[in-house]
């Protein structure tokens, strides 16, 4: 099971909600969604955001203001194929979190452990991935046991069922953990799009498009220049 946690989190984001983000967040967590610019473009964004985090905050809130940061620009390295500099990002990410978490756990400290090991497995060696992958699921967890509105630890849990290979996944089972997200969590934009994406993709594993297609057409409404999710949309055509 540890081997599988990475494929569950494709498009897993940040757990805040979009209206608590600082201001200065915002560009670059729109930068990883929209996927428009290049890293050279994006790189400014988060030096940009980091010294504002580094600036503003202090103790556990800046350690994670700059976690996420790390972990939106591991991402966008990721997404262009620069995996060795991704990775560096996210364990500086999960090196933050775990500090924020033995210095004042919260469930924002433990999703960012969690989405940033998930994203550091998907980048490691199978020994590490089977060393760490199963505290993926764990931190979530964490998170829900102290907030159990956290939109981005709960869609941890569910995207499980929705994206590991059988016989580890249930896509009937994940479609319904991630509608009660939309029924029992504070979200955001980006928690929206990333669940409005998750139900259509599992619908779309399930030959059932037309349903698929209404929930992508929704996801499409927050983020319409990202790429994974415009390729699910050119598979129904």
């Amino acid at each position: 099971m540890g081997v599988l946690i990475v494929v569950f989190l494709l498009t897993a984001g940040t757990g805040l909600q979009a209206e608590s983000l600082p201001e200065w967040m915002i560009p670059l967590r729109e930068a990883f969604y929209e996927q428009k610019l290049q890293v050279d473009e994006v790189m400014p964004l988060y030096l940009a955001a980091k010294a504002a985090a580094q600036e503003e905050y202090s103790g556990t809130a800046q350690d994670l203001a700059v976690s996420r940061c790390e972990y939106y620009m591991g991402r966008i390295l990721q997404f262009y194929e620069q995996n060795k500099e991704a990775r560096v990002h996210y364990l500086e990410g999960m090196r933050l979190a775990e500090k924020a978490v033995n210095a004042a756990p919260s469930a924002e400290a433990w999703l960012s452990r969690a989405e940033n090991l998930s994203q550091a497995c998907s980048l490691s060696t199978v020994g590490y991935v089977v060393a760490h992958g199963l505290d993926v699921e764990k931190f979530a967890r964490n998170a829900l046991a102290i907030n159990s509105r956290n939109a981005g630890a709960q869609y941890v849990v569910a995207a499980r069922w929705v994206y590991a290979p059988s016989p580890w996944g249930n896509l009937k089972k994940g479609i319904e953990m991630m509608k009660a997200i939309l029924e029992n969590s504070d979200m955001g934009k980006d928690d929206y799009f990333n669940v409005y994406y998750s139900i259509g993709y599992a619908y779309m594993q399930q030959k059932k498009y037309d349903e698929a297609w209404s929930w992508l057409l929704r996801a499409q409404e927050i983020y319409p220049t990202n790429k994974y999710l415009t390729e699910l949309l050119e598979k129904k055509k």
